[in-house]
């Protein structure tokens, strides 16, 4: 679907980064994507359809196994499954391939539209980015130029 990887700091125009900064500014874009879509696909969703996919990501393994009884007998005939298991090398019988299935098998249920939500957020999380890149690249070095300086600054009285 999308990666966050050097390619996507490129896009961002953000690729000249210092490479000990682009792994925490990664993990920063991921966890304010998945926040944000997060909040956007709960939208519409019951309390009852909340906790039912909070269970399943808590990996709660007594509610994965009787939703797919319900909604995916045959999962591990699935292409989905098939290319999720190929994609993470985990044994089909592995619950943290079975849990991860179940939820993106919830989602298509659920919300039919969550990769066009996700993509979406995405695109606005970019253009965020995008539209502060000067002030960004400005407080990273900024940030690390006064880490070195600050000890040296004189200090007002």
């Amino acid at each position: 679907m999308f990666r966050l990887d050097d390619q996507f700091l490129e896009d961002i125009g953000l690729g000249n980064l210092p490479d000990e900064q682009k792994k925490p500014f990664l993990q920063h874009i991921y966890s304010e994507l998945e926040l944000r879509v997060g909040t956007r696909l709960s939208d519409g969703l019951s309390d009852a359809q909340l906790e039912e996919f909070e269970q399943i990501i808590d990996r709660k393994e007594d509610k994965i196994m009787e939703w797919l009884a319900t909604h995916a007998p045959q999962y591990q005939q699935e292409d989905t499954f098939k290319r999720l298991a190929e994609a993470t090398k985990l044994e089909p019988t592995d619950p943290r391939l079975i849990s991860e299935y179940t939820a993106t098998k919830w989602l298509e249920v659920n919300r039919p539209d969550y990769r066009q939500v996700v993509a979406a957020v995405l695109e606005e999380l970019k253009k965020e980015i995008t539209s502060n890149r000067d002030a960004i690249l400005g407080g990273l070095s900024a940030g690390a130029a006064g880490d070195d300086s600050a000890s040296s600054a004189p200090q007002a009285a």
